[in-house]
């Protein structure tokens, strides 16, 4: 395909191809000449336009298929265009040759076609250079088209078309030529044809005037005549061209010149409506035959007729526009309820349906999409005047008629039809409005509710629904009127009880209000049901009183019952009981009864009985869908019983009344198998009375009364989804969906709601619409136990019921059973493939392959196979071949891959044949879709056919006649199918993988260029997984600006292809998007969407989209796009995304007040709302967005923040940085946008819009968070947040106002605690503003249970509550940590005494709410014990719905409630207020007044101890708190608090059992949890629970000791853990659960501790294997401090049994330690720095314990430690000798005698100093003099040895240095301290030996001194040594003078060094006196005046 690329075709290497191929290869190379023209030079094409002429007229005259040859008509008439133009003439006159040509044969036409196709491309480009041949050209065209066949029609239709849009105005003396051949063509029998007629005209319009004036009611005429028979495609074309030219008549776009006379007026919007409402009452027809039609009374216009007006007058309202919409509203809408009300338009209850959906779809498709929220709210009012006066009108019409006839029914069901589309829509607009539409209801003019309510009593039923659908769409949009209507309604039917009209539609408006509680989270109150069940209870009493309302009072009753089972088991559980009583009397107790019943009653009592009794069943059912928590045995076995009479009640009346009671008993048999569908089968199966239902089933599904079960209801939703697209496009794919399934339905019409009023209180968003119940009986099919009875049943079924069990049989994998009940079963499904009816055939291959995959049988797979094979071989006809060719695939979806290769074959070739049969389209297109199944099921089986696939496709795709796009539709499926086949395979280099992808490129190149939108999707889903596997072989410049052009078609299918293909290129490649979009933009003059992607990018235009679009999946598409765009380039497009927020969020109808950030001239006002103004904004690129819109785009804000941080550079949240990088590079940070953010949150969280306030309110919490701790750099001190005060204070003041909604209030509460907490403001004074919302919502809390909302359910109120009580505790939380961080400063003292003023009521609501939550936590079991009345904050009724406001909010009350105790000291002050005014419960903590219950002050502090432990150990202990480390880190820090306070360590030490619990839960978190944080809070706490037993049992060993009179203080009393046997037991012990954990903790941080680990490769063997973290270190200290603690709390014998394994680890950490280097290791020696002195500290504690001392245990202690001691000195090989050395001292200096003078340890010990004193590491030898001077300073028995054993050593040392002074500081600091250790040893010497040893001391000492010269001479450690020396001297030798003096007489040496040395000290001191007193005698050169007199 290379060879293809070149400017001249290549036609040496497209002769050697052959004609497939040749075909595929001139295709590319006109593709390739496509985009080469336009921009090849000039001068080149010119040269080669001649060659290029001839080349592309050869493929013109060479029979090009259809995408050839308007490919080939383009790049002629581009070559023209950029080339010589002189020449074209020459080829218009071939063209036109060619069309004249006698030659009829079909091997002529595609050249015929081909020349037709490039007249028109020659006229659209050049235009009016070729003006001088149009005339005749046209006329050639105009008369070859009464000749030819419909593609030749089709083609010249086209060719017109662009003919007229090249010439403009000039081709004006033709217009009336063309317009003639067009009316003909419009009408066409192709539908093809049709469309490009529409087309033409539309083209025309643009010029033609007299077709919008003179003409335009023959124009109308001739659509509404071209909408008869038509499709889809066409009714979308035609309703284009006729709204269009309606909506130029009305505002024409030209001036239609003077003097033309009438036939140039504009037309008025009523002619314009007149001519719509004619053709809509009359249809296509002439007047007299419709006046004909009339008088016999056959009169009815065809629904396609109707549906195409329909389209026709939204599009031209559309065309006409939003602004005009609006200002002719009130006229439009009087036009559309004069149609709504036309007897003609509503003969038949199928024609006013029909009516009704058209008028709906019209005002829904307007006022939905084209006005924004302003607008709609106007219109709201004038629909609610409209329904107002037409209501006014019955009203008078029913008072002043006769009362016996009241008024004609023909003007109530007039008068009904206007109300119901007015209703519904106002109710969808309410809807669509939301919280925004609150101002619609508080207009008195409108007066919405009370217009709606006088409704229900109208006497037209489908009028008093329409009005329940509209209430409960104003309870869906503002859910505070929710139950301000229900006790309204209840109200008013409780005032007209015996008015049947009031009981119907009051009953059903409070049916609609319960139904729209499901859309509500924030519910009605409780109350309400109860008033429900009280109303429905009553009616169903009083049916039986009067006969004229039993039925209505029944049925409301009923209605009720079941619109408050929907409300869920919380509400209904209450009322069951009731339910039951009432199900029970609604049927007779048995079936005896039933039969005597039987016998009594006529026709009407039994019309009123089977109404009921159908309601009880509807209530049943309504049950059992919403309420399958309450459905335990019991209660099903209670409704088997009027079950089993209902069901043995069915067949007996027909019997008995047969046609009198037909409809009622149809309903009454729908219900019985709908409920009985729903209740599990086992249930019933062995009741004998169910067994008839079966044998009615039958009866029902093959009664000859079925005929209105039309096959367009029943049958799609038994055929394969994919199959249904051989039958059209899918109605789900439509945008005009609505009124487009009107011709899906039968004869009876569509739904609507009066045909089930029960399913007003289904949840859905729209409003219902159930089918009648004769069809909605035949659609509901129950097989459920067919299996059992299918050998009798089988041979009368029809296909659909066999289809149906084979389907029920196939999902749920049982037998089909013995071979007769397949034969029959097969016999019917292999029938129905041959059927005329194209459903039934899809049906019957879903089916037959259903069959297959039930028997499981390969040789039955087998033969059927070869059964289709067979046929398909000798079968001529159509029928036959499409049904067995679908069979084929359809086996392969449910068998496939087990078929052998030769069968996969077989079929292929069968269906290639099939599928090149191009006599018929129709066998074509479902073979080819047959294939595609195939293809996508057969998986890697298929290679071998992808080459021919692809083949067979592209020349099918070059080849079939645009007029086929249903066999099109089938091609683009294949293509799919391949590509997804091939997958990742065509990434391959290969040269057979690179033809592949070229066919691939080259069938979607082909498809793109399709007219058909569908084939057009399929071209962009197949680009779309050709990107996901090969995305470098799509060209992204060519595919995102077909997107872009696409992204507003008329088309949803192609819309939703378009974006799901966006969404996947944003994911990756989100910046080149953008960037082709934008470059699109520059080659277009003009986008056709609203907003142009050159203003504000694709993203503004997706925004557009998003707010435009009503389809669900089309918008979540959109949104992912967007989030997926943000996430890939909002970090460096910050500044572009955060404006497109700003302006979608600006864009509403009235702009949001605008925030001043500037507050100097605000002073001292209070009122933040003062600084905001609502001005107006200068309006943005987006105009009136919708709420949801700006949801959304805060959503995106939120997002980008999130962006910033996780992905962003750190100068996005750092101000300083980010105005450092600014001066350097052109980068874009957030925190340069701040102001834009709060602006944003600002906005948001102060609209009309509840949802948009809750988006605004958690973008300012976020806002908050992440910039709270950021400083200002322009203000030290200060922090960023801190200018933006007023509008934090602003944007919270709505939140917190009488009428915001409970959400929006809890959520201002959680930003309120925020801001306060995050220090942003320090100023009291100014922080004072949030703290009073805080103080005003505390206040509502407390008003409590005394002024209930009865608006809302009470979980609200609980959720509020919660939210008021977390936030207080968040702050004060803060304030307490920042009073103890900073106890000087100003904020946290300050903060604190803000709480603290209300901090007596907030302790006492704090532990209520912790109460409520510990009783909400209980298991089930407990239910019983719960207080029946609920907690503090909650009602008993609402507990289930309260529990997540609990669970959210716990942890930081606990946390506030520990820290408030801690401050007591659990010392109960009474400092708050007498009584909070909320009512005290029973269990508010002991606080009750009430005489009984008084407990004394230690028994409540024991209860709010244990009420805190209790939720700490709950939920550390629940295996759901993973993922809440926050609210683990609250527990644990409210238990520190506790144990930090004297009386509950007392009360944890007492308890041993709760010490070792806690102990276990602790060690549960250490083990699974590993956030360092965690790790060291429960360390901590495991040390003040140690600490607790610790003071425990030293409080006992002392009252002990007094109570001895402390006799003997010698023997300790033998308290503590382990007593006489030293036994701990484990689980049982408080000492075994430390040692436990401290063991997990060392081991897992060293793992050489364990003998396991120590070999394994993550254990290592020591040395440089340790690496420790900080916290790692923190974490080992701590468990060693909590070890050393261990003895203290054990008994004499259970310290010994605990003791080894102390030293065990004590040494084993020892060991590691000193393996590393003392300034180094892994972790880094400031790390280890924290563990070694920890390690020697816990030696310390253990070797000093008591219990080394006491009597019973001084022994085993001995030999231990001895043993210890010994271990300790085999590890002297080690790197931190130091260490080990402080260890050995610690052991010499804290262990008894009986230790360390042990032989061989002590000799041992000694070798080891001596060793050390040896070293020549300076450092080493320091130490070693320290410890040592510490040992001989020690008790005499340890002393001595080391004395006799080391003076001597030391002595040698210090005697040396004379002979090598110190050279640095570190060897000066050891001789030093080994002075000092001399000096230690002298003075432990006794008196008598002292002198001697002095003797030797003071000559080393004088040793040290320097003579004269070497001082001066000597390095620095030297001289300093000979000063300490000095003074040494000076300071012993008067305390030894007699020495001294002996040793100076004896040794004149030396007294002469030292009075040298004395006498250079004494020079020295006076040298350096004189230098002090020197400066002060000069006076500075400069005098200073400082007497100023």
């Amino acid at each position: 395909m290379e060879r293809a690329h070149s400017l001249l075709l290549n036609e040496e290497a497209c002769s050697q191809l052959g004609e497939h191929q040749r075909a595929e290869f001139v295709f590319e190379w006109l593709r390739f000449l496509k985009k080469l023209l336009p921009a090849a030079d000039r001068a080149d094409v010119k040269k080669n336009q001649k060659c290029l002429v001839e080349q592309l007229t050869g493929i013109l005259i060479g029979s090009p298929g259809p995408p050839t040859r308007w490919l080939l008509a383009h790049c002629l008439a581009l070559l023209y265009r950029v080339g010589d133009s002189l020449t074209s003439s020459h080829t218009v006159d071939r063209c036109n040759d060619i069309i004249r040509s006698k030659d009829d044969s079909p091997s002529y036409l595609p050249t015929r076609l081909a020349a037709i196709a490039c007249l028109g491309a020659l006229y659209e480009q050049l235009g009016r250079l070729l003006v001088n041949t149009f005339k005749e050209t046209l006329a050639n065209l105009l008369k070859a088209i009464k000749s030819a066949e419909s593609q030749g029609r089709y083609e010249i239709m086209l060719s017109v078309e662009k003919i007229l849009r090249g010439l403009g105005v000039s081709a004006m003396p033709c217009h009336r030529d063309i317009y003639k051949a067009t009316r003909a063509c419009l009408t066409d029998r192709s539908m093809a044809v049709r469309c490009a007629a529409a087309k033409c005209l539309l083209e025309l319009q643009r010029e033609a005037v007299f077709l919008w004036t003179s003409e335009l009611e023959n124009v109308a005429t001739l659509c509404f005549r071209a909408f008869e028979s038509s499709n889809y495609d066409v009714r979308v074309a035609i309703s284009k061209l006729l709204g269009t030219l309606l909506a130029t008549a009305v505002e024409p776009k030209q001036p239609t010149g003077t003097g033309s006379g009438s036939g140039s007026r504009r037309s008025s919007l009523e002619e314009v409506m007149d001519l719509l409402t004619g053709g809509f009452l009359r249809g296509g027809a002439g007047f007299l035959r419709a006046s004909g039609d009339k008088l016999k009374g056959t009169s009815s216009v065809s629904k396609d007729i109707r549906i195409g007006i329909t389209q026709s007058c939204v599009v031209f309202v559309s065309c006409l526009g939003g602004v005009w919409l609006e200002a002719n509203f009130s006229a439009l809408l009087v036009l559309l309820m004069e149609l709504v009300s036309q007897t003609r338009a509503t003969q038949t209850p199928a024609d006013a349906v029909c009516c009704r959906r058209c008028i709906s779809f019209i005002l829904r498709a307007t006022l939905g999409s084209l006005l924004g929220e302003k607008a709609q709210i106007a219109a709201a009012k004038e629909i609610c005047l409209a329904i107002g006066k037409q209501k006014r009108a019955v009203d008078a019409a029913m008072c002043d008629g006769n009362v016996e006839t009241r008024v004609t029914t023909t003007d109530v069901a007039a008068s009904q039809h206007v109300l119901v589309c007015a209703l519904l829509e106002l109710g969808s607009l309410v809807q669509g409005l939301a919280s925004t539409a609150a101002s619609l209801l508080t207009d008195t003019s409108t007066a919405l509710l009370d217009t709606v309510i006088s409704v229900l009593l109208h006497p037209s039923v489908s009028a008093r629904l329409a009005a329940a659908w509209c209430l409960r769409c104003v309870a869906v949009a503002l859910p505070s009127q929710g139950a301000v209507l229900l006790d309204r309604c209840a109200e008013r039917l409780n005032a007209l009880k015996s008015c049947p009209e009031a009981v119907a539609g009051y009953s059903s408006a409070i049916a609609a209000l319960l139904g729209a509680v499901q859309h509500c989270p924030l519910g009605i109150p409780h109350t309400k049901g109860n008033v429900v069940m009280g109303l429905a209870e009553d009616l169903l009493r009083s049916a039986t009183q009067n006969s004229r309302i039993s039925i209505q009072r029944t049925q409301a009753g009923w209605l009720l019952l079941s619109s408050l089972n929907t409300l869920g088991p919380a509400v209904v559980e209450h009322h069951l009981p009731r339910m039951l009583v009432l199900w029970r009397c609604a049927f007779p107790p048995s079936i005896r009864d039933l039969d005597m019943e039987l016998r009594r009653g006529d026709h009407f009592t039994w019309q009123v009985t089977l109404e009921g009794r159908a309601g009880a069943l509807c209530a049943m059912k309504s049950l059992v869908i919403h309420c399958r928590d309450l459905l335990t045995d019991d209660v099903i076995g209670r409704l088997l019983t009027p079950l089993a009479c209902a069901v043995a009640l069915v067949p007996t009346l027909i019997k008995s009344y047969g046609n009198l009671i037909k409809n009622t008993s149809v309903v009454f048999r729908l219900r019985v198998y709908e409920i009985l569908a729903l209740l599990p089968p086992k249930t019933y199966e062995g009741e004998k009375s169910f067994g008839i239902v079966l044998k009615q089933l039958v009866t029902d599904i093959t009664g000859p009364e079925n005929v209105v079960c039309s096959e367009l209801t029943l049958l799609p939703p038994l055929c394969h989804s994919d199959d249904l697209a051989l039958l059209g496009p899918a109605l789900q794919d439509m945008d005009q969906h609505y009124i487009e399934e009107q011709l899906q339905g039968s004869s009876v019409g569509g739904g609507t709601l009066e045909y089930d009023t029960f399913t007003i209180c289904v949840k859905c968003q729209d409003v219902p619409a159930p089918l009648p119940p004769a069809m909605s009986l035949c659609n509901f099919l129950f097989y459920d136990k067919l299996r059992d009875y299918n050998l009798w049943i089988s041979p009368q079924l029809l296909t659909p019921l066999s289809f149906l069990c084979v389907q029920h049989l196939g999902s749920s994998r049982v037998g089909l059973g013995p071979e007769e009940v397949r034969k029959p079963a097969l016999g019917l499904l292999v029938g129905a493939l041959e059927s005329s009816n194209p459903l039934l055939r899809c049906m019957a291959a879903e089916g037959l392959s259903r069959l297959v995959q039930v028997v499981n049988d390969p040789a039955f797979t087998v033969s059927m196979t070869l059964v289709s094979f067979d046929k398909l071989k000798t079968a001529r006809d159509a029928v036959t071949r499409t049904g067995h060719a679908l069979a084929l695939g359809s086996l392969y979806r449910y068998v496939g891959g087990i078929s052998s290769p030769q069968h996969l074959s077989a079929c292929v070739g069968i269906l290639f044949t099939l599928s090149q049969d191009s006599t018929s389209p129709e066998v074509q297109r479902w073979a080819l879709h047959s294939l595609s199944m195939v293809i996508d099921h057969a998986g890697p089986l298929y290679h071998g056919h992808v080459e021919a696939s692809f083949t067979l496709v592209l020349r099918l795709l070059l080849s079939i006649p645009p007029t086929h796009v249903e066999v099109h539709q089938s091609l683009g499926r294949c293509l799919n199918a391949l590509v997804t086949t091939l997958g990742p395979d065509l990434q391959g280099e290969g040269q057979s993988v690179s033809a592949l992808r070229t066919s691939c490129l080259v069938g979607c190149a082909v498809m793109q260029d399709s007219p058909d939108c569908l084939v057009e999707a399929q071209a962009i889903s197949c680009l779309q997984q050709l990107h996901m596997f090969a995305p470098r072989h799509v060209n992204l410049a060519s595919l995102v600006p077909s997107l872009c052009v696409n992204l507003c078609s008329s088309y949803l299918s192609l819309r939703r292809a378009v974006v799901a293909c966006l969404r996947q290129l944003a994911q990756k490649e989100a910046l080149e998007v953008s960037e082709h979009a934008v470059a699109l933009v520059k080659e277009l003059v003009s986008s056709s969407t609203d907003v142009t992607i050159k203003e504000v990018g694709l993203e503004g235009a997706l925004f557009s989209l998003l707010d435009r679009e009503s389809d669900p999946r089309l918008c979540q598409d959109i949104q992912e796009t967007l989030v997926h765009m943000m996430s890939s380039i909002a970090t460096g497009k910050l500044a572009h995304w955060l404006k497109l927020c700003k302006d979608v969020l600006s864009a509403s109808a009235e702009s949001t007040a605008p925030v001043e950030t500037n507050q100097e001239e605000e002073g001292e006002r209070d009122d933040d709302a003062s600084v905001f103004h609502a001005t107006s904004e200068s309006s943005g690129p987006f105009t009136n967005l919708r709420w949801s819109t700006r949801v959304f785009a805060v959503e995106c804000v939120c997002r980008i923040i999130a962006l910033c941080e996780s992905h962003g550079h750190p100068a996005h949240f750092d101000m300083a940085l980010a105005q450092e990088h600014r001066l350097h590079e052109s980068t874009d940070f957030l925190v340069l946008h701040l102001a834009a953010l709060i602006r944003m949150a600002f906005m948001a969280a102060t609209d009309h819009s509840d949802k948009l306030r809750l988006s605004g309110l958690q973008t300012l919490l976020v806002i908050i968070r992440k910039f709270a701790a950021i400083p200002e750099p322009e203000f030290p001190g200060h922090v960023i947040l801190e200018q933006y005060q007023a509008n934090v204070g602003a944007a919270l003041r709505p939140a917190f106002t009488a009428d915001a909604p409970p959400d929006v209030t809890a959520k201002a509460c959680q930003v309120c605690s925020a801001w306060i907490a995050s220090g942003v403001v320090s100023d009291l004074r100014d922080l004072r503003r949030v703290h009073q919302l805080l103080a005003s919502s505390l206040v509502k809390v407390q008003a409590g249970k005394e002024v209930p909302s009865q608006l809302y359910n009470e979980g609200t109120s609980t959720m509020e509550t919660l939210a008021v009580l977390k936030a207080w505790a968040e702050v004060y939380i803060v304030a307490v940590q920042s009073s103890k961080e900073d106890c000087g400063g100003a904020e946290g003292p300050g903060l604190l005494t803000l709480v603290q003023t209300d901090l007596a009521t907030l302790s006492r609501l704090w532990l209520a709410a912790l109460q409520d939550y510990v009783l909400l936590t209980l298991p089930q079991d407990y239910s019983a014990q719960l207080p029946a009345t609920g907690g503090t904050f909650y009602t008993a009724e609402t507990a289930e719905q309260a529990r997540p406001h609990y669970c959210s909010s716990w942890a930081p009350i606990l946390h506030a409630t520990a820290l408030w105790l801690n401050s007591t000291g659990f010392i109960m002050v009474d400092d708050g207020p007498a009584n909070l005014s909320r009512p005290v419960t029973p269990t508010s903590m002991g606080q009750s007044t009430s005489l009984a219950s008084v407990k004394s002050p230690e028994d409540i502090s024991s209860d709010r101890l244990h009420l805190i432990l209790s939720i700490s150990v709950e939920f550390l202990c629940s295996p759901h708190s993973h993922d809440q480390m926050e609210n683990i880190s609250s527990c644990l820090q409210a238990l520190q608090a506790l144990l930090e306070v004297s009386w509950p360590r007392s009360k944890v030490g007492n308890d041993q059992v709760l010490s070792v619990e806690l102990l276990s839960v602790l060690h549960r978190l250490i083990v699974t949890r590993e956030a360092p944080g965690v790790q060291l809070a429960v360390l901590e706490l495991v040390r003040q629970v140690v600490c607790a037993a610790q003071e425990h049992v030293k409080e006992k060993r002392h009252s002990a000791e007094v109570d001895d009179g402390a006799a003997e203080k010698e023997t300790v009393p033998e308290f503590g853990e382990g007593r006489d046997t030293g036994g701990l037991v484990p689980g049982r012990s408080l000492v075994f659960g430390a040692l436990e954990l401290c063991l997990c903790v060392l081991v897992r941080k060293l793992p050489q501790l364990s003998p396991k680990l120590a070999g394994s490769p993550s254990g290592g063997q020591g040395g440089s294997s340790l690496s420790l973290s900080d916290s790692d270190c923190r974490q080992v200290a701590a468990a060693l401090a909590i070890l050393s603690d261990l003895p203290s709390i054990c008994s004499p014998d259970g310290s010994v049994s605990i003791l080894p394994t102390l030293m065990y680890l004590l040494m084993g950490v020892l060991r590691e330690l000193v393996q590393q280097p003392c300034g180094g290791g892994a972790g880094g020696g400031e790390a280890l720095g924290l563990v070694v002195p920890a390690a020697l500290q816990a030696l310390r504690a253990v070797l000093s314990s008591p219990m080394s001392r006491s009597e019973k245990s001084r022994g085993a202690w001995a030999h231990l430690l001895r043993c210890a001691l010994n271990t300790l000195l085999d590890f002297w090989d080690s790197v931190d000798e130091v260490s080990l050395l402080t260890a050995l001292t610690i052991f010499l200096l804290t262990a008894s005698p009986e230790v360390t003078t042990a032989q061989p340890l002590q000799t041992r010990c000694i070798d080891k100093f001596k060793a050390s004193l040896e070293s020549k590491d300076p450092v080493v030898s320091r130490r070693s003099y320290q410890l040592l001077m510490s040992v001989f300073q020690s008790k005499t028995g340890v002393a001595v040895p080391f004395i006799q054993g080391l003076g001597s050593c030391v002595v040698g040392h210090l005697q040396g240095v004379e002979r090598r002074r110190p050279q640095s500081s570190k060897e000066l600091q050891a001789i030093q301290d080994g002075v000092r250790a001399l000096e230690a040893l002298v003075f432990a010497a006794d008196e008598m030996h002292r002198p001697q040893l002095v003797a030797i001391l003071l000559p080393i000492l004088i040793s040290f001194l320097l003579d004269e010269n070497a001082l001066s001479s000597a390095p620095a450690p030297a001289r300093t040594l000979h000063e300490s020396a000095l003074q040494d001297l000076m300071r012993i030798g008067p305390q030894h003078s007699s020495v001294f003096k002996a040793l100076m007489a004896s040794s004149p040496h030396m007294k002469s060094r030292l009075e040298a040395a004395v006498k250079g000290n004494q020079e020295s001191v006076n040298a350096k006196a004189t230098q002090l007193q020197v400066p002060s005698k000069t006076s500075p050169s400069i005098q200073l005046k400082t007497n100023f007199l």
